[in-house]
């Protein structure tokens, strides 16, 4: 694609679908990113840091992965990884955590060169990809409403103005909605911004030490959830877009750039589903083989909160909850119903589809595992029991 067509192809619904995939991945668990932190001991410079390469690592991953494969790529920190880290590296040196992000992000390298993990998912059917991603997304299907309890107001006037965008200017519906939420958030002066909000940090070298119970223990559960409950759901929203990435190298590419900045607090850089489905949508373009630009363009705004720190993220956990929820909500309503529609198009394979759907929208956790793992091994192990039955 050449720099005009690239040119002409671009459209304002990209530049906010970018917007909104970094502000709700920022906004949704930028407080988890801290607790994560502070639990391995990192003082809040240090944090700033960490924010910072989570930033550059996340942008360069989204953008050059996006215009290389021409696909809507997007690159997350692993959420399930960093509420595994909140919660399991107490007693164990800054230094011997960060032992942990170079030996966990190794092992996603090397699952990368070997193949291994795309072998495993050009095995899952297209319908089974599709539930879990609608378990997934119905939490916050269900999130966009809560909020009309607590603040009806913002909740409220935000879904009527996505309401009467749909109808009347159906790409610009999210932007109307952000923009009335942040007026009515004003008016309300439910937008609070802390004091150490202006604070930019440099990131800081630290040196791993290898603890070889730590790697084990913490380690090797970290690796399990950041593919199962990461990269996993990741490759699977793709998927059930209608992409075919190439999911060695994508895995090898993410869990390289993430190894390199681990000394500097940049403990995971993985394939976004969540964020990602915010970028894959028909309101991004009609055409999805230009649909890759909106995660470029979000790739563009994480190297900014890179450069920038910990401001942006700090600056985002300003806005109320019922607006990062409300918006986060309806901007993914046509992906989860899209998803729905495809989980469900086979009937062969309805039974192991609503299997894989609701346990991984029931939030079950085994084993340190989050639900969308278990969704899909629910949904895969179905699907091999009644398939020879319905052969037959």
């Amino acid at each position: 694609m050449n720099i005009a067509s690239t040119r002409s192809a671009f459209s304002f619904p990209m530049l906010v679908s970018g917007f909104i995939a970094v502000l709700v991945g920022y906004s949704s668990s930028a407080a988890l990113i801290f607790q994560a932190a502070q639990a391995a001991g990192a003082s809040p410079a240090q944090i700033g840091g960490w924010f910072s390469m989570l930033g550059v690592g996340m942008g360069v991953a989204s953008f050059a992965l996006s215009l290389w494969t021409r696909m809507p790529i997007l690159a997350a920190w692993s959420t399930p990884g960093a509420a595994l880290l909140a919660t399991s590296v107490q007693g164990l040196t800054l230094n011997e955590v960060v032992g942990v992000f170079v030996f966990t992000n190794l092992l996603i390298v090397l699952s990368g060169i070997t193949g291994l993990f795309a072998r495993l998912m050009n095995h899952i059917p297209q319908s089974l990809a599709a539930a879990m991603l609608a378990g997934i997304l119905l939490r916050f299907g269900i999130g966009t409403f809560s909020g009309l309890e607590s603040n009806p107001a913002l909740c409220g006037s935000m879904c009527l103005v996505w309401l009467i965008g749909r109808r009347w200017l159906p790409r610009y519906a999210i932007i109307l909605a952000l923009v009335t939420g942040v007026l009515v958030a004003l008016g309300q002066r439910a937008i609070h911004f802390p004091p150490h909000a202006l604070t930019l940090s440099v990131p800081e070298f630290i040196m791993p030490h290898i603890n070889l119970a730590a790697l084990i223990g913490v380690g090797l559960p970290y690796f399990l959830v950041t593919m199962a409950s990461q990269n996993a759901p990741g490759i699977a929203t793709l998927q059930a877009h209608g992409y075919q990435p190439p999911v060695s190298a994508l895995t090898g590419w993410t869990g390289f750039i993430a190894l390199i900045l681990s000394p500097f607090g940049g403990f995971s850089v993985c394939i976004a589903a969540i964020t990602a489905a915010i970028c894959m949508g028909d309101d991004v373009d009609p055409n999805p083989a230009r649909r890759w630009m909106a995660s470029a363009i979000a790739g563009i705004f994480y190297l900014l909160t890179g450069f920038t720190g910990a401001l942006i993220a700090i600056l985002l956990s300003a806005l109320p909850s019922v607006l990062i929820a409300t918006l986060a909500g309806l901007a993914l309503l046509a992906t989860l119903a899209g998803s729905l529609q495809r989980a469900l198009a086979e009937p062969p394979q309805r039974d192991s589809a609503i299997i894989a759907f609701l346990i991984t929208a029931s939030g079950v956790s085994l084993l340190g595992i989050g639900s969308a793992f278990w969704g899909l091994a629910g949904g895969m192990l179905a699907h091999l029991l009644l398939s020879p039955r319905q052969r037959g």
